[in-house]
């Protein structure tokens, strides 16, 4: 079975930060990876069930499906289960188990239908070879599992064998431990990585069984969760590769940073929890990196370390707040604490939300948990002081950027009033209308030539970059007085913010032509995760020019998705696929994405991956240059008979990749053209250009229905400068 299809299992909740985890945990193997409802789809290699269960910490469960079939009742199931050739996957000399989920289904007792999964892989041994296979419930050579749903079955091999949250290292616990998958799934909320570990401490200040702590020790040191464990679903499985199990495991350790000293403080007031504590930290291989203290919340002592810290806490849980005074007290003494951190962000797992008010601090962010059978709240906060709100700078560069920003407090102060001004009318706005990324500055002052956007994460939603793109000086500009005037906007921007310079991406814009509107400037290759409306998408604030998300056509695209419900949709020069992606969204029948550029192309393959659109389910992507294709859609297999098409071509277009050059106003009117001829009688052609001082060709006037909706498209962001781009909805005439 080279080709397996899995599905990953994790916690509800954290469905985000596991897919993209699982995303880079296999960006080394040829897997197609699709999120989906309660988890993540992966097709691929072997491989990429020993990468998952050695690396990931945010998994579960393992399921190699089998088969999917109709069980409307007990002989449906005998007969589909037995019809599977078993002799693939065990011998008579080994030992099964199997288990079941039923829901809304006739077959409604889940013993009873394990049996007869039982019967059938037993029969089907009897009948062959003249012996069975045994029944182990406690780790079976294979573990089977059968899921149906309305009747429609799913049977798995559980290559997990047991949950992977049981790492090997927790042989004692203190109480109720969080699980190692749901630690680790709020640490990743957290922020917590291998590269935040360079730049910040980490604080448990409860660490009862030390859970928090070892998971972060093992992230800093890039441990492999799955290292120690003994024991995997897939051991006695006849497809198992043992050599390639054994060259990832080495791999994995090759992979451990030996020279990683992280500050990971953890305490608590109980001193056999602090013991045991110490223990599961030893076995995991990580007593060195973690400071264990003996100290009451109360006499709280912190290293004094000017890094930012990343605070953990599972504080004990009180079913009943009246009877809880203690618990009340101790929400108050764990906020009044943590003040004394020069730089905090808190994230805290609490049963009881109401006691949340008493740590005094601006809850940033809050999602509902399952810890166990308690309904939680996991939930983010800044410092406070006395119930006033203060934000807490993640940087190290806070005094050098006062000290810059008093130096030259005459030059920046209009800037930073301008700012100021900006902000608070523009967040008032993006509140309101649940817009999460905008252009806050547009060269509002002519001395600071420079665009300010502002990108939200969807992850950690009190998480915020900065996207400052520096216009090109005019020539009048001398270039040492450009650079300092940049330099004072950098210093503006992350003292009206109160941000550090890791949340302050920094590009110089320029006349692009050709490939150079593409090339990166950097080759940190990080994307992060926005919202817009209802799609996730990626962008990258660090290697090009653009993020990967052009903010002034997001009325543009909510448009497409308006109009998408059952339509065929055609968008060229697709860039990112953002459009494509919201027409998917808006419950477009097929959306094709034409770009000539692998790099984007792959780009918009993973931003419908994101929102659960994959290739060839309803969505393609054409890697082709999109005038070639209009010249000849024949050769690209593309039909004439699109509802939607999106046409946004680059002004100016020099590419190698190119026979000829593109000059939009030149070359727009045959675009069009050739546009038109591939759009049904009644669909519609939305064409934009962002070409300063652009002319449309008064003869598409006469051919089509032309209606110029530039207006109408400009958001409230842009409209300081509405000549950000051009729009125009073409359509065919009622009489041609």
């Amino acid at each position: 079975m080279s080709n397996l299809k899995l599905f990953i299992t994790g916690h509800k909740g954290f469905e985000t930060p596991h897919f993209h985890e699982l995303r880079g945990i296999l960006s080394v193997c040829d897997a197609i990876i699709n999120r989906q409802y309660g988890g993540v789809e992966v097709q691929g290699g072997i491989e990429c069930v020993y990468l998952i269960c050695l690396h990931s910490r945010l998994s579960n469960r393992v399921f190699c499906e089998l088969a999917q079939f109709n069980a409307n009742d007990e002989d449906a199931l005998y007969k589909a289960v037995y019809a599977i050739d078993w002799s693939e996957h065990l011998t008579s000399r080994n030992s099964f188990a199997v288990s079941a989920t039923l829901s809304r289904s006739n077959l409604d007792h889940t013993h009873y239908a394990s049996l007869k999964v039982k019967d059938a892989i037993v029969d089907q041994f009897r009948d062959k070879v003249g012996s069975r296979p045994v029944i182990e419930k406690q780790q079976p050579d294979l573990h089977i599992h059968l899921n149906i749903h309305r009747n429609q079955a799913q049977l798995s091999l559980d290559l997990s064998g047991e949950s992977l949250h049981r790492r090997g290292y927790r042989v004692e616990h203190a109480g109720a431990p969080l699980k190692e998958h749901l630690a680790a799934s709020m640490i990743a909320q957290a922020g917590w990585n291998a590269e935040s570990a360079k730049d910040h401490r980490f604080v448990d200040p409860m660490c009862g069984s030390g859970t928090f702590a070892i998971e972060a020790a093992m992230i800093a040191a890039n441990i492999a969760p799955g290292l120690d464990r003994s024991y995997y679903g897939f051991s006695k499985w006849l497809q198992h590769d043992p050599e390639l199990w054994q060259s990832c495991i080495e791999q994995a350790e090759v992979q451990i940073d030996t020279a990683a000293a992280p500050l990971i403080e953890a305490s608590d007031y109980d001193a056999k929890a602090l013991k045991v504590a110490k223990a599961n930290a030893a076995r995991a291989g990580v007593e060195e990196l973690i400071q264990f203290s003996h100290q009451n919340i109360n006499d709280l002592k912190l290293e004094d370390d000017p890094r930012p810290a990343i605070v953990l806490c599972n504080p004990p849980y009180g079913e009943r707040l009246q009877s809880e005074q203690g618990l009340a007290s101790l929400y108050s003494a764990i906020g009044s604490a943590l003040k004394q951190l020069k730089s905090a962000r808190l994230f805290m797992i609490s049963a009881n939300p109401d006691l949340l008010h008493r740590l005094r601090m601006k809850r940033t962010f809050r999602k509902s948990v399952k810890n166990g059978p308690l309904e939680c709240l996991f939930a983010g906060f800044d410092l406070e002081v006395d119930g006033s709100e203060k934000k807490v700078s993640t940087g190290k560069d806070s005094s050098t950027k006062d000290k810059v920003a008093d130096e030259n407090e005459e030059v920046i102060k209009p800037l930073l009033n301008r700012l100021h001004k900006n902000a608070k009318h523009l967040q008032r706005w993006a509140k309101r209308n649940d817009v999460t990324c905008y252009r806050v500055y547009d060269a509002d002052l002519p001395e600071f030539s420079f665009a300010l956007d502002v990108y939200q994460s969807e992850i950690s939603p009190d998480t915020r970059w900065y996207h400052l793109q520096e216009y090109q000086a005019p020539k009048t500009i001398e270039v040492d007085v450009a650079a300092q005037r940049i330099e004072w906007a950098k210093v503006a921007v992350q003292k009206a913010f109160d941000i550090d310079q890791t949340q302050l991406f920094c590009k110089t814009r320029q006349r692009q032509r050709g490939d150079r509107q593409y090339q990166k400037q950097d080759n940190q290759g990080e994307l992060f995760q926005v919202r817009e409306g209802a799609a996730s998408l990626l962008i990258n604030l660090s290697d090009y020019l653009d993020s990967g998300l052009f903010l002034d056509h997001r009325i543009t695209r909510e448009r497409v998705k308006q109009m998408a419900k059952d339509k065929s949709v055609l968008n060229l020069f697709c860039y990112t696929g953002s459009v494509g992606v919201q027409a998917a969204l808006g419950g477009a029948r097929r959306v094709v994405n034409v770009d000539m550029s692998a790099t984007y192309l792959k780009w918009a393959e993973e931003n419908h991956a994101v929102n659960g659109f994959l290739k060839n389910g309803g969505v393609d992507f054409i890697r082709a240059n999109a005038i070639d294709l209009l010249d000849r859609p024949e050769r690209f297999e593309v039909d004439k008979d699109f509802d939607i098409i999106f046409l946004d071509p680059p002004s100016f277009s020099n590419s190698a990749k190119m026979a000829d050059t593109l000059d939009i106003q030149r070359d727009h009117a045959s675009l069009i053209g050739n546009a038109m001829k591939l759009l049904n009688r009644k669909g519609i052609l939305l064409f934009s250009t962002n070409r300063r001082k652009f002319k449309l060709d008064d003869h598409l006037m006469s051919l089509f229905d032309v209606k110029n909706i530039s207006r109408d498209t400009i958001p409230e962001d842009f409209k300081r400068r509405p000549g950000i781009h051009q729009c125009w909805e073409i359509r065919h005439r009622a009489h041609g």
